[in-house]
């Protein structure tokens, strides 16, 4: 198992005022992170490969889809716009030396139709991301989907749907992953949702319900955990909270309030609890 931290925490940036950071990360005992792909200039993550290397921290990446970038829009040229978009975070994910391109990369973050998806939708998102696929098989990256809750997206909700999508198009290179936040909002039962991906899931994002530290909220960790080991899971365990660091992205994941002490507290805590549960005395 490898345990990471999503930069998210800090900054939608790679510059290098981060790189003090990454070395905490490295002193707290992670095996890597998440990086933040937005600003899409190659040569910052070149940069922060370099330095992920000589700390030798692993990293994954984490990006989103706009609405002028839609890989189910109705308009043509914009579900391109959508396959261009992922082919340039691709980019960056191969400069810095990420290995997964992780996010809602299905469709346009928090964009909303008045309905649930139409069969139309379904074969525009998978010729669109199937596109992507190919050229991340060039790169070595493997794009991860993550089905988000019904109040941020309305195409991908759900463990069952979402790797029925990625079955469908049967690519090496387009599988999808688990968050505790969205599964705890949408899943009846982690046991049933995990064995409904589980041959599609290449990564899993550990999220409370408040977003905050992991193992202070209402997840219910032992059965999220347990599905997990039953699938024979063996991949990242990335944690993914938000704080109030960065008022831009505070209100777009809607955190109005602090809800941890600090940042360290945050993430060196999430890690003992992550291994407790995985490796201690309640994960054997």
């Amino acid at each position: 198992m490898k345990y990471g931290l999503n930069l998210l925490l800090w900054t939608s940036g790679v510059d290098e005022s981060i790189f003090p950071t990454l070395e905490k990360i490295k002193s707290w005992g992670y095996d890597g992170v998440e990086l933040p792909v937005f600003d899409m200039q190659e040569p910052a993550y070149a940069k922060i490969g370099k330095k992920l290397a000589e700390l030798g921290l692993g990293s994954t990446a984490v990006t989103v889809c706009t609405d002028a970038e839609n890989p189910i829009s109705p308009e043509a040229s914009i579900r391109q716009a959508g396959v261009d978009r992922i082919k340039k975070a691709v980019d960056m994910c191969a400069a810095a030396g990420a290995t997964h391109l992780c996010g809602p990369i299905h469709s346009a973050l928090g964009t909303f139709v008045g309905r649930g998806r139409t069969e139309e939708e379904w074969k525009w998102g998978q010729d669109s991301l199937a596109k992507a696929a190919d050229y991340a098989q060039k790169q070595k990256v493997t794009l991860v989907v993550e089905y988000l809750n019904r109040f941020e997206a309305y195409f991908l909700n759900c463990a069952e749907d979402t790797g029925r999508f990625c079955r469908e198009v049967n690519h090496p290179n387009l599988k999808m992953m688990y968050d505790t936040f969205h599964a705890n909002i949408e899943e009846k039962d982690p046991f049933a949702a995990v064995a409904a991906c589980q041959d599609q899931m290449v990564h899993v994002h550990i999220s409370e319900n408040d977003r905050s530290t992991p193992g202070e909220g209402q997840i219910n960790w032992d059965a999220s955990f347990e599905a997990l080991r039953r699938a024979n899971y063996d991949g990242w365990f990335m944690i993914e909270a938000f704080g109030l660091a960065l008022p831009e992205l505070a209100a777009a994941t809607r955190i109005w309030r602090r809800m941890f002490p600090n940042e360290e507290y945050l993430a060196t805590n999430g890690l003992a609890f992550m291994k407790s549960r995985w490796e201690g005395e309640l994960g054997r």
